[in-house]
């Protein structure tokens, strides 16, 4: 892997590492959860699967998929952890497993083209729109306080966002039916 910017150092892999699984950790938490039933079994999973990830960053290929190659590694660390619950009662049988893994799969896909969908649609809003929304929803943002600041009362201030919603989530559907 050719590591991002001039200084090829393990501060720099580290820091490259940390972006790409905090911007995907979401996604590889769901696929997990879906693949076995207690939450405390998820966090295990996950933990195993960032520093499983970790070890191997050196051989990620830079412009490749960081979230299709840590989805592999999640479901190896999955079917280790299986392996070592063998002896559960509870756990799945491999056809069950199989069925849940491909649903999971199925399910990150459709996250990230609805999340592909929604930058495209948010770019096409007209800036006073995408402006206002940005702001509404911002860390720490008090929708009140935002109104407030625009002079307009809240009832007012939440039909607008509640109308910009409404088109992002047709803009979105029309998004999702093109692909």
């Amino acid at each position: 892997m050719s590591l991002p910017g001039p200084d090829p150092s393990p501060t720099a892999a580290y820091e490259s590492f940390v972006r790409c699984l905090t911007q995907h950790e979401p996604a590889l938490r769901r696929f997990i959860r879906t693949l076995l039933p207690a939450w405390g079994d998820v966090d295990e999973v996950m933990q195993r699967t960032a520093l499983t990830a970790w070890r191997k960053f050196q051989h990620f290929e830079e412009n490749s998929d960081f979230l299709r190659w840590s989805l592999v590694i999640a479901r190896y660390e999955v079917l280790s952890y299986r392996r070592t619950m063998g002896r559960d009662r509870l756990v799945f049988d491999e056809a069950l497993f199989s069925l849940m893994e491909s649903e999971a799969q199925e399910e990150v896909d459709l996250a990230q083209r609805e999340e592909t969908a929604l930058e495209h649609c948010l770019q096409k809003l007209p800036e006073e729109k995408r402006s206002l929304l940005l702001r509404a929803y911002a860390t720490g943002a008090d929708q009140r306080d935002v109104a407030a600041s625009l002079g307009k009362s809240s009832a007012a201030f939440y039909m607008v966002l509640a109308r910009i919603r409404r088109d992002l989530a047709h803009c979105i559907q029309r998004q999702l039916q093109e692909v």
